[in-house]
């Protein structure tokens, strides 16, 4: 398992453990173990994972103060184009956005609180777990309009939830991160 700081402070790439054999693959996604994820003294409150149909774009989500939470999220299935934005005005990469593909059963992504979270799925079936260090709160349930911040997604006629193309724009936002 090793990690690679992202352009954006606190998003982590973690390349999985992952060994295949005659019987299948055992993938290892995260382990406190490591000193890196130690610090964080990350604790998961909840589970739960979203399969999604080739085209679809979900996001860009977060969850503001005091529900605000950190996530890990990974591919069991699929690949992504994932994007993250970040909301911290203090962070030196405030209102910057960036994007990696992610493939099932390769990579985990470590997304700290205040950085907004989006995903384009590439493959019919993309299941993707998301660890959460905070429950879901629907009043602390927040997003940014999916195509406000200059992202190019690389797609024409995406498939998005009316709740996705109802968030506000980027330029109309006030971020409560500091």
């Amino acid at each position: 398992m090793t990690i690679k700081n992202l352009h954006i402070e606190g998003v982590m790439l973690i390349t999985n453990f992952s060994q295949k054999d005659s019987r299948g693959l055992f993938v290892k996604s995260f382990s406190n173990n490591n000193n890196l994820l130690k610090k964080l003294n990350f604790k998961i409150n909840e589970i739960f994972y979203s399969k999604s149909k080739i085209g679809v774009v979900r996001g860009m989500h977060f969850q503001i103060p005091n529900m605000d939470n950190q996530k890990l999220i990974y591919l069991t299935s699929g690949i992504i184009r994932d994007v993250l934005l970040d909301l911290r005005k203090s962070s030196k990469t405030y209102k910057k956005h960036i994007s990696l593909d992610l493939f099932a059963d390769k990579h985990a992504l470590l997304i700290p609180p205040g950085v907004a979270h989006g995903f384009l799925s590439k493959e019919d079936n993309t299941t993707i777990i998301y660890n959460q260090s905070s429950v879901y709160s629907k009043e602390h349930d927040k997003g940014i309009l999916w195509n406000s911040f200059g992202f190019d997604w690389g797609i024409e006629n995406p498939i998005i939830s009316e709740r996705d193309q109802s968030f506000v724009p980027l330029a109309d936002y006030n971020s409560p991160f500091n």
